[in-house]
């Protein structure tokens, strides 16, 4: 276990079995601050959960420079992917991030949406974008003035990365990189902004790979966590108890049936590590901005696209409508932003709005996303009551305040959960008599969000039925996370 010292609310938070960030708390009100354009950076990690960071009191990883961020800006402690169509969950939570609009109503390739790149170039910004983009190359085209090591895909093996770099007016495919991709995405973002156009502010997207599997070696990390592997998740299963329609999806075959302790603690030891070590790249992008007296002046906005299980359940991936899978990191750093948090549920696509609100750019009309500047400057500012998740056609869920509803409306299963007195979503509460009335409201309002935004799935699919139980006993993992190099880049082709 790794020793650290921690702020006295924080010991106590984690010794209650709490966030560290109290439920309502509202930020340090901040002096008002006179900016119209500020910089921009906007990372975005690639399946990383909420619970994985040492600013949230977990012991077992160390991540000093995103906990300096998060503890200088606001942390929005619920917040939210709405979910997929697909079990590459990533595509359209980038998709509705940076077009602000939800998942019914944006395609995937951003064709019919303005995107925020775009936004802000129409309002004088410098833009670039470097890292993962799986959502064309079209997009890429409208939304940024140049991207260099640009990823164009889902996954790739972290030391094998295919980059292509855009101009403004050509794509310059380079091939396979053997730099780290994280790294390698750094590098590309510490040029840009060494190398900009000084008279105009600066949009910068980085958008990184990790901690998306495969999780290669990444040194002195990865020995490090090996020699003292994190836990397991407290929700930890050997299976997923019943039939949710995803049991056998890509991400889910990282590992054997049932889930055996030693492979996911050893799954955590990598997945710490790669967060260790992004954290360790970000501090060079963060002393560079601050070398150049520009930290103080650039809008941070740090998220993931979703989380992940890794064991949490029995199941390995994101492909559910769980906290460990749809609730996503999300803070604002930077000029007129207090330190502080907010336990307002909001949604990932919330960020483009906010974004064009601090930069003085008319957000689009029509759009789904909120500007979430109020919940930091107003303790009466308006909130949603509950939010929509959905995963497929097989999983949908209505989080409120306290609690959260669950529907498989093709195993024909329902889930209620108490969020506060169960936060890892252990006891299914559904079958309690007396919450059989919350139940039904709880259903009433999902249905009512479904009919909003677009999604016409029923709560009881009238076509397709899951068996409810599959026992995956005996099926092995492939391919193996720990095989040579060649034998996992042939699974990538």
């Amino acid at each position: 276990m790794r020793s650290h010292s921690l702020p006295l609310l924080l010991v106590l938070a984690v010794l209650a079995g709490l966030p560290f960030i109290a439920r309502g708390s509202q930020p340090t009100e901040a002096p008002p601050t006179e900016v119209k354009q500020p910089n921009v950076l906007l990372l975005f990690t690639d399946d990383q959960r909420t619970d994985s960071l040492s600013f949230f009191g977990n012991e077992h990883l160390s991540t000093p420079n995103i906990d300096a961020l998060f503890g200088r800006g606001t942390v929005f402690e619920r917040a939210y992917c709405m979910g997929s169509r697909q079990g590459a969950v990533c595509v359209p939570s980038r998709a509705m991030l940076h077009s602000g609009t939800s998942l019914e109503r944006v395609k995937n390739d951003l064709s019919n949406a303005e995107p925020l790149g775009a936004l802000l170039g129409a309002a004088g910004y410098q833009t670039f974008h470097t890292g993962k983009w799986h959502n064309g190359r079209g997009a890429v085209e409208r939304a940024f003035q140049t991207a260099k090591s640009v990823m164009l895909g889902g996954m790739s093996h972290h030391r094998r990365v295919p980059l292509s770099d855009w101009d403004g007016q050509a794509w310059d495919d380079r091939g396979i990189s053997e730099e780290f991709s994280t790294e390698s995405f750094v590098n590309a973002a510490l040029e840009f902004i060494d190398g900009r156009d000084m008279d105009r502010p600066f949009f910068c997207s980085v958008a990184f790979t990790v901690p998306h599997d495969p999780r290669q070696t990444i040194e002195p990390f990865t020995s490090a966590q090996r020699a003292d592997p994190p836990p397991l998740p407290a929700n930890f299963l050997p299976q997923h108890p019943f039939n949710n329609g995803a049991l056998v999806i890509r991400d889910e075959v990282l590992a054997s049936w049932p889930r055996k302790p030693e492979d996911v603690r050893e799954q955590l030891a990598d997945y710490y590590a790669m967060i260790e070590h992004l954290d360790a790249q970000l501090g060079r992008l963060f002393a560079q901005l601050e070398e150049r007296g520009e930290l103080d002046d650039t809008l941070i906005v740090y998220a993931s696209d979703h989380g992940l299980a890794v064991g949490s359940h029995g199941l390995l991936g994101k492909q559910s409508v769980y906290e460990h899978s749809m609730r996503a990191l999300m803070a604002f750093s930077g000029p007129g932003i207090p330190a502080g948090s907010s336990d307002a549920l909001v949604y990932l696509f919330d960020i483009l709005p906010t974004i064009c609100g601090r930069c003085g750019v008319d957000a689009p009309e029509g759009i789904d996303g909120r500007d979430l500047s109020p919940q930091w400057s107003a303790e009466d500012a308006e909130r949603r009551d509950g939010l929509l998740l959905r995963y497929a056609q097989g999983q949908r869920a209505w989080v409120e305040e306290r609690y959260k509803l669950i529907r498989y409306p093709r195993a024909r299963y329902t889930q209620l959960f108490d969020l506060l007195e169960d936060p890892h979503e252990i006891q299914n509460l559904a079958g309690e008599l007396e919450h059989h009335e919350r139940v039904r409201l709880m259903a009433e309002r999902m249905q009512a969000a479904q009919a909003l935004y677009g999604d016409e799935t029923l709560w009881t699919d009238p076509e397709v039925r899951h068996p409810f139980q599959r026992d995956l006993s005996g099926v092995v993992r492939k391919p193996d996370r720990h095989q040579p190099d060649e034998v996992i880049e042939r699974y990538f082709e």
